[in-house]
This record gives C-alpha cells, sequence and structure tokens, in this order.
C-alpha cells in the first residue's frame, strides 16, 4: 500500500506514524495535497487532515477560522471527503468534546470550553460536510489506514 502525505506535514512531528507506516509495509509518499495531510494515490476522494489534539483544534476553529473553513469548503467543492482526525487521548467520539476540559481556563475565564467546541466542530460538520473523527495518539498512523480503506466509521 501507498499513503500520499502532504509537503507540509512536519516531517519530525510524524515518526511514530512513519515508524508503523514501515512496519506494516506502507509506502509514504511526500506530495502536495490539495486539502488534508494523508490520502491515497488511487483515490483521493477521502483525505485526512490530522491534528495533535483539541487544543489546534480549537485554535483552527477560533484563530484560524477563515482558513480551515475555506479548506472545507474547497474539499466540499472538489467532492472530497474531509476527515479530521484528532489525537485526544481520553475523547472517542464528537460528544465527548463536551466534557474535555480546556488547560487554558485555568489562565484565561474566555478560553473556550469544550461544550463551546462541541458546538463549533457539530455546526462545522453539518455545514461543510466534514467530518471529525478521534483516536488515541499511538492509534493515529492504524486509523488513516483503516479510514482510507473503508473503516471510517468505528
Amino acid at each position: 500500500m501507498i499513503l500520499l502525505e502532504d509537503t507540509r506535514q512536519q516531517a519530525k512531528k510524524h515518526e511514530a506514524k512513519h515508524r508503523w507506516f514501515a512496519e506494516h509495509g506502507i509506502a509514504v509518499v511526500r506530495s502536495k495535497l490539495v486539502v488534508g495531510d494523508y490520502t491515497l494515490p488511487t483515490d483521493q476522494s477521502v483525505c485526512i487532515d490530522t491534528k495533535a489534539g483539541l487544543l489546534e483544534v480549537c485554535g483552527n476553529v477560533t484563530q484560524q477560522h477563515r482558513r480551515f473553513v475555506e479548506e472545507m469548503e474547497l474539499a466540499k467543492q472538489l467532492g472530497i471527503r474531509l476527515i479530521i482526525l484528532v489525537e485526544e487521548n481520553g475523547i472517542r467520539t464528537l460528544e465527548d468534546v463536551n466534557r474535555w476540559s480546556n488547560p487554558r481556563l485555568r489562565f484565561s475565564p474566555k478560553a473556550t470550553t469544550g461544550e463551546t467546541l462541541y458546538k463549533i466542530l457539530s455546526a462545522m460538520e453539518q455545514r461543510h460536510g466534514c467530518r471529525f473523527l478521534f483516536c488515541r495518539k499511538n492509534d493515529s498512523a492504524r486509523r488513516i489506514v483503516e479510514i482510507l480503506t473503508g473503516g471510517e466509521a468505528k
């Protein structure tokens, strides 16, 4: 199996994924992708954008909202199913985001709460046709392969 990985993906930060891919006979070819971080060279109708936790997602939907929405809309226009795979231990479903405790709340009472983030992500799924999935950090590479080969629903 061959995976395409976006060239904007910082290679040093994803060594665990690369190790897992190599151990399972999966070749990774770096290439500029239109949207997302990973896809298959033979079927680019599904792309996965990986996020290193809910704090990164918070930044995307608040400080970088416009860019984030534009990427979702571009995927939608091109007929690409965009999956945002969030690596967050303890969160398994979108509904679980409700109970997430943003560590920034200790320093700033205006930081985004789990309940607010859940509402934003739910609205984005409905409006822009993307899907937020979650996995433990150690399971990220395996989930990427599962999603791209049709096992996304778990």
